[in-house]
Order: C-alpha cells, then structure tokens, then sequence
C-alpha cells in the first residue's frame, strides 16, 4: 500500500467509545399509499417492503459484534436496494440494519439511523455498542437506535472482500518504504495486482456502486422501510460524507441531522490528507506532553527530539520483523497501531506501554492496536480495509500522475515528522490509479437548499478530522456548529453531558445548542 494513503482515514472505525467496550426477511409490499414521504422514480417495490426483524446471530462478522449483539432485545433485519440506481428493475443488494426499539413506544418519534464511518465501519456494531449509552436516557425511550451496514460491508451482501486473512497478514509485513525507481515500481506493481484482485473477487459492477452516493439513496430507502417520513441520522466521521449527500441529494426528506467528527465536502483529496497529517503530529504531540511528567515514559525527551526518538525506535522493523506469538510486528504496524492511540487520548496510556514495551523486545501491544485499527481478531478480519478503498477510489479524484503524489508525499511527511522515515518522497501511485472502474468528479460546494440546518460538532484536538473541516461543513449545510475541547476523534453520546445534553435536545424537539457553544471533558 501507498505510505501516503497508510494512515489515511477520514474516521477511525468506530467512535473510541465504542471501541471500549441478519437472519431477517422481507416480507410484502407495502402499497404506494402506506409508503411514508416520497418515492422517486420506479422503485415503490424498494420503499414499499415491509421488514420482518429477527436475531442478530447470523450477522456477526467478528468476534466484536459476536459480543456486542448478545446486548438483550436487539433486532436484525436486511433490506433490498438497487445493486445500480439507474436499472432498479436489475441486480439488487442487501443492507444489513440492527435496531433496539425505543424503551417508551407510546413517546417513540422515530427511528435514529446511525453511521460510524471509516468508510468500511460497521453501523451493526456501533449501534449495539451503543446501546449503554442510550440505555435510560430520554433517546433511548423516544427512538429506535438504527445501525446500518452501507452497501459492500460487514452483513450487507455482495460484501467487498479482496483479500483473505493470510494475504492481509503478507501485506501489513510488506513496508514499501524503497522510494527508488524500482521500489515506486515493485510498489505499483503491488497496487496494480491488489485492484485486478478487487476486480476478480468482487466485480466491477458492484465496486461501481459503493459510494456515498448509493449509500445516500439506499438510507432514503432505509426512511421509508422503518417507516419515517423524514430522516433522523447521527454520522461520524465519514458517515458526515454520507449525511452531507443524503442532505444534497434528499434536502427535503432531513428531520435532524448530526454530524460528528465533519469531512469538509469541498476540500480536494490531496489536502485533505496533508491536514489530517499535522492533524495526527499535533496529536502526537499532546501525546508526548501528557507523557513526559510520568515517571517510566517511553522517552524523557526532550521533546524536540521525540520524533527522531520514535522513528528510531521502529527503524529495526523494517529489516527485521519482531516476533509476537506465532505472528511479527512490522514497521509498518508499529506505525500503524501508534497510528490507532492517537485517535483518542484514552489510548495514550496503551502507546506509552505499547513503545515502552517495544523497548524491552516486546511487540504485543502495538501488534494488539494495530489489529484494532484493521479489525482483526483471532477469526481474521472484517471487510472494513477492502471496503475503505473500494469507497475511496469511487468517492474521490484518483491521483494518476507521479510527480503529484511524490509532491503530496512530500508535504504529507513535512507536516507529520514524526511519521517520517527518512526516505525521499514516494512517487508510488496507490490502487486508485490503477482501480477497474472511474473515481468520482472533483468536490464541490454541496447544494441543500431547504434542509434543516444539522448540528455540526467538531472537536480542537482531532487528529484524523480537524476542526478546521467542521468549520467548513457548517457554513456549507447552513448549520449550527459546537466544539468540542479535547484530544479525540468524535464524542457525540460518548459521556460528555454537556454534548450529549445538546445532542438529545436537538434530536428530539429541533433546538439548536446557542451560537458558538463549546464544551470541554
């Protein structure tokens, strides 16, 4: 994989909190006259099923959710959509949900749909991850707490997987940090192989149609089938992307809509990644100045040098493999599972160990966050890497031209030092270059003219998604936004009163926090 595109997530799979921690049928149409709010086009058949929930047993596609769905009085169901929106007389596809009804039917309002980004997270697993969090509280009476599968991951089917688990293992052991001419080809040659794989395993119709887009629309299907006549959602991350489309393409169908943890709608790929560099220095950072007071850091500074510090620490990876149990701790996962820390600043005391640890010849704990970050247990991994790429390369501007990607490799490792091997620039292009079917246009403003204004919440201390991209967001959907002081990526419903407070109170009677509201831990 690209060394650029590494690290690149516009979320980390699930909200922190939620990384703490479908056997259903259709059965008959409704008729057009019961189909709540409008159906575009010819597709009653999809807006009209009715869903016949079940259990959750047979959607688990890890030991994760194995555990999260044993949470009482969950339900599992699968709904059909369009596999390509334009033939919805063709092929179709599941979307895999999980609901826990609302505690207080006579005061229910609806059903909250819940995103937790990625791309490639399961909306499964958070929302049973999540039922403690609503557990009592005034959202957990008055809604149906909805996670969804999008389209390609987790339960929902065709799932986009690429690779099995030995060959996602054999990946994470290969470094790609040769940025001669013959390693940017033994590096592309690499890229090349894994899209034709995609391409074999998966098929090019369905990698055509698992982007926002279509997410988008099979979430208006989604409103229907519960039965709603306009959406209430909660999008992290990524799933922001999906709630801004949703906002674009269905202005009229939004009730309430939050967004946590914003991706800027406008800003190109390229920047986008830059930013989410310094994004995870900065958080590196305030990892090492919340380390340094504590007796038996990692380091002891000084912390102009904790960079070099790090990489040198690494460094003997990348000849030599350190060997954790029957498996090895690469460079790259070393990497990757600091990666994983930063992503909340509850995980710095696990990095601290994790580096610590390193140290001393012991590689377990990095190894443990770096397969936290690609979703592998014991049973292997989810589909959440495969899936991750498969949206990206539809949902953004493929980079094709070398001499762009060495510039952004280049700007990517200025910003973010510590991640910074030493190595010249790559000109490595990654798998979108070579994908077997055409990325999307580039960005642009989002048109949502008549949606209601959503409530925006952006964190100071983000790493993957800055505050900065929240900003942006607000002033594009025409929405309110709160900040959110703290070193972490998303918070919404994650036990922060004063947020939760102003989330609950959006989502049930439309009252927007006051302008310029902020909260802190």
């Amino acid at each position: 994989m690209s060394r650029l595109l590494r690290h690149s997530r516009r979320a980390a799979v699930l909200p922190p909190a939620i990384l703490l921690l479908l056997a259903g049928c259709t059965a008959p149409s409704q008729t057009p006259a019961e189909i709540p709010g409008p159906v575009p086009g010819d597709l009653d058949r999809f807006y009209g099923q009715q869903i016949s929930w079940a259990g959750c047993g047979d959607f688990a596609t890890s030991q994760l959710a194995e555990q999260a769905f044993a949470a009482p009085g969950l339900q599992c169901a699968r709904v059909q959509v369009p596999l390509d929106y334009d033939e919805p007389g063709g092929r179709t596809a599941s979307v895999a949900l999980l609901r826990r009804p609302a505690s207080d039917p006579e005061a229910r309002i609806g059903s909250l749909l819940v995103n937790p980004g990625g791309p490639g997270g399961s909306g499964l697993t958070a929302a049973a991850s999540m039922t403690g969090a609503v557990e009592g509280t005034e959202l957990g009476r008055r809604f149906d707490l909805v996670g969804f599968d999008p389209r390609g991951v987790g339960a929902s089917e065709p799932a986009i997987d690429c690779r099995n688990t030995a060959e996602q293992d054999a990946e994470r052991l290969d470094n790609d940090l040769d940025t001669s001419p013959a390693g940017v080809a033994q590096t592309e040659a690499e890229e090349r192989a894994y899209a034709q794989l995609c391409a074999e395993r998966v098929g090019e119709q369905v990698l055509a149609n698992v982007g926002s887009a279509d997410v988008a629309r099979d979430m208006d299907v989604l409103r229907a089938v519960l039965g709603d006549e306009k959406l209430t959602y909660l999008g992290y991350s990524y799933g922001t992307r999906i709630g801004t489309e949703y906002a674009e393409q269905f202005p009229g169908n939004v009730r309430a809509m939050v967004l946590d943890g914003a991706v800027d709608p406008n800003e190109p790929l390229v920047e986008s990644l830059v930013k989410q560099g310094a994004g995870f220095q900065s958080s590196f950072d305030a990892f090492i100045d919340w380390c340094l007071p504590r007796q038996g850091c990692w380091t002891d500074g000084p912390v102009p040098a904790t960079e070099q510090q790090f990489q040198d620490l690494i460094a003997p990876l990348a000849q030599q493999p350190l060997p954790v149990g029957n498996r090895q701790l690469s460079y790259s996962d070393a990497e990757t599972g600091t990666i994983q820390a930063l992503y909340s600043d509850r995980l710095w005391p696990v990095l601290d160990q994790g580096l610590a640890g390193l140290a001393r010849g012991d590689g377990s704990l990095l190894l443990a966050l770096a397969d936290l970050y690609y979703q592998r247990d014991p049973s292997g991994y989810t589909n959440s890497e495969d899936a991750f790429t498969a949206v990206h390369c539809v949902d953004d501007v493929p980079i094709t031209d070398r001499a762009a990607f060495r510039e952004a490799d280049r700007r990517y490792r200025e910003v973010a030092p510590f991640l910074d091997d030493g190595n010249p620039p790559s000109a490595a292009r990654d798998a979108c270059a070579f994908w077997p079917v055409p990325g999307a246009d580039e960005p642009g403003m989002p048109q949502v003219e008549g949606v209601e204004p959503p409530l925006v919440i952006s964190t100071t201390g983000d790493p993957a998604t800055p505050y900065q991209a929240g900003v942006e967001l607000t002033g594009a959907l025409g929405g309110r936004l709160l900040t959110f002081e703290g070193n972490q990526h998303t918070v919404a419903l994650q036990g922060v009163g004063c947020v939760d407070t102003a989330v609950t109170r959006y989502l049930v009677d439309g009252t927007l926090p006051p302008e310029g509201m902020r909260c802190a831990p």
